[in-house]
């Protein structure tokens, strides 16, 4: 009698393309988990709380920027009359004027868009650049030709007040273009960031109404301004990364050719 047929037999192996029913059990049960871990991140992700700088919030006190701006506006003031295009009176007051107009529309919080308070903004901050671009342009200039920085003292107080204007003016350029402005990212209108804090990225170590406000864009200025390039905050969007880029350029400019100059006298 022929020999029956392994088929069936309790000790035969697995027929040729089927896999044991052990290893079957073991890949369900890996699988079983990805979906749980999935699930249970999908869960906690739904159950946190929306960090601020993502809701509609009550915006940001307006007075941390205004008095920034008067600080700048006074250091022009200080500025010879020589490195002023139109005199040196002139486009400060207009400033002032906007500044000013600003206030009195919006004293408080800054907690709605509007476009004409922005347009204000901008067109401040736009003469804010150009006089002290002019200013440093002119002083670079005359270090190159040797006919600026003579005299040591009056060399770092002029190139100071530059330097430390431009630091304010980059400052309020970040604060009114990230993410719209503040009244934008009051009522979170634009939900991708220009720069990423920290507290974004590690929303645990940060509180939950925390927000960017000016003063962290102050921080920003004043870091990009020392170490030429981002430190804790970075740029995500490209007009970020080029604003950034042009404030190392004319920190490093002016900064490095004032030292020198005044090294160079002092000796």
């Amino acid at each position: 009698m022929a020999e029956s047929s392994s088929e069936g037999h309790p000790d035969a192996g697995p027929l040729p393309g089927h896999k044991p029913l052990d290893e079957k059990l073991a890949g369900m049960d890996h699988r079983l988990g990805e979906v749980a871990e999935t699930v249970g991140r999908l869960q906690r992700s739904a159950a946190a709380p929306t960090p601020a700088w993502r809701r509609i919030t009550e915006g940001e006190h307006r007075w941390p920027a205004a008095v920034a701006i008067t600080v700048m506006i006074a250091l022009q003031f200080k500025v010879p009359t020589r490195f002023s295009l139109l005199g040196w009176w002139v486009l400060p007051v207009v400033e002032a004027v906007i500044l000013v107009a600003i206030v009195i529309a919006n004293p408080m919080r800054i907690s709605g868009f509007s476009r004409a308070l922005r347009r204000l903004g901008l067109t401040l901050i736009a003469l804010a650049s150009f006089a002290n671009g002019w200013a440093a342009s002119y002083l670079v200039v005359g270090l190159v030709r040797g006919t600026e920085g003579r005299d040591a003292e009056s060399l770092l107080l002029v190139g100071g007040n530059i330097w430390l204007t431009n630091i304010l003016i980059f400052s309020l350029w970040y604060w009114e273009l990230d993410r719209g402005g503040p009244g934008a990212r009051a009522q979170a209108m634009e939900p991708l960031p220009d720069f990423v804090f920290p507290q974004m990225t590690s929303p645990d170590l940060a509180h939950r109404d925390w927000e960017p406000a000016f003063g962290d864009y102050l921080y920003l200025a004043i870091t990009n301004a020392t170490a030429f390039s981002p430190t804790d905050t970075l740029p995500f969007s490209r007009w970020s990364k080029l604003t950034m880029g042009v404030q190392s350029l004319v920190s490093l400019s002016v900064g490095a050719l004032i030292i020198a100059r005044a090294v160079n006298i002092l000796k």
